[in-house]
């Protein structure tokens, strides 16, 4: 019998769905293996953990694995790409592709039909397909150079913005929660620890903006709003690119469905209404699935119709 093992390796958790042609079998939730974020050994060892309850779950023997795809956030960089293709193949046998973390998400939401995927975690990346079968993304391309509406962006640009409404003489709760958070007693210590290299992990304050707009906190909410536009923004290429290619087949236009994922799109309320309302505005009738995507079930769902030479970015 076949097996397939989907991997969701995000940022700071990995997720693993083991299945058969039909059934899922055992799904396992261990910690990065993503080399940005920690090193060889630490990763190596959230691997083996993995894998290792997979098979004390379910008795398949990682040699019997047909196919492996894994999603991964920061499928660009070298040193992440590169590790994922020396390590699997140490300890899982069959075939390997490697998608980005956005695409399993679509996948997992429309089963490789048309669709658009909006993912906003720790970080964040948007893909869609056209009809024609022609995957396009927008963004992802990490923390210091896109990430829009992720918990990392908040998280920094909370500080940004607080030290903003100093000048601007506005009251915000946001420095005062990330001084108490990191247990620092001056804003000077704060600013030292925001510039420092490497920097600290922003994506921890993330949590600490949302609370402070539940409680009213203006600069907080207009931050989190400012994130649902700009992941609107970056849907919106991705469906303008879907217009073109469809328009080129001779395809009416409809507004493809969207879907999200992530920890910051499935449970900050204001950065997905803000998501919906922009994109609602610019294309009437488009349509929201209301239940996130599944990623890990995207990157299984992957692992049995995919070959390895579906690894790609477009």
């Amino acid at each position: 019998m076949p097996y397939f093992l989907g991997v969701d390796a995000g940022g700071t958790k990995t997720e693993f769905l083991l299945g058969d042609e039909a059934r899922i079998l055992s799904r396992v939730r261990t910690g990065t293996i993503k080399r940005m974020r920690a090193n060889e050994a630490v990763t190596e060892a959230n691997l083996l953990d993995g894998l290792a309850r997979l098979t004390a779950e379910t008795g398949v023997s990682m040699q019997s694995i047909t196919r492996t795809c894994i999603g991964a956030a920061g499928e660009t960089v070298p040193l992440v790409v590169d590790w994922y293709r020396q390590a699997f193949p140490r300890h899982i046998a069959g075939e390997l592709v490697i998608v980005g973390d956005v695409e399993i998400a679509l996948d997992a939401a429309f089963c490789g039909q048309r669709g658009v995927l909006v993912l906003a975690g720790t970080g964040s990346n948007v893909a869609g397909r056209a009809s024609t079968g022609k995957i396009v993304t927008a963004g992802g391309w990490g923390p210091a150079l896109a990430d829009q509406g992720s918990g990392h962006v908040i998280g920094r640009d909370s500080l940004r913005r607080g030290f903003m409404a100093i000048d601007q003489q506005r009251p915000t709760r946001l420095l005062e929660v990330a001084m108490k958070h990191w247990q620092l007693s001056e804003l000077g210590e704060l600013i030292e620890l925001a510039n420092a290299n490497p920097a600290p992990d922003f994506s921890q304050l993330a949590p600490l903006v949302v609370e402070c707009a539940k409680q009213g906190d203006e600069v907080a909410r207009e931050l989190l709003a400012d994130g649902g536009r700009e992941l609107a923004y970056l849907a919106s290429l991705v469906i303008e690119r879907i217009r073109g290619f469809e328009a080129a087949s001779g395809q009416a236009f409809t507004p493809p469905p969207i879907a999200v994922a992530g920890s910051i799109l499935e449970h900050v309320a204001l950065v997905r209404q803000s998501l919906r309302n922009a994109l609602g505005e610019q294309y009437a009738g488009i349509e929201f699935l209301e239940t996130p995507a599944d990623p890990p079930a995207g990157a299984l769902w992957g692992a049995r119709n995919r070959s390895a030479g579906a690894e790609r970015r477009n």
